[in-house]
């Protein structure tokens, strides 16, 4: 089965110090060119360390909560 890593980054304590970063409309169009089973994961450390991604890892920041 087809694996898909998305690379973690550490650019900064805040999304203003994070720099350029994509849009959900283009991080779509890029997993559409990927067989949809395939399995997504996060890549850390150079591929030290991964992680996996689950419908409870993904939200907006108007689900933060302070």
């Amino acid at each position: 089965m087809e694996k898909i890593f998305i690379n973690g980054k550490i650019n900064g304590y805040s999304t203003a110090q994070c720099g350029k970063t994509l849009k959900a409309g283009k991080l779509t169009d890029i997993l559409q060119g990927y067989d949809e089973d395939a399995l997504v994961y996060l890549r850390n450390d150079n591929g030290y360390t991964y992680g996996n991604i689950t419908q409870y890892d993904v939200y907006s920041s108007d689900d933060l909560k302070y």
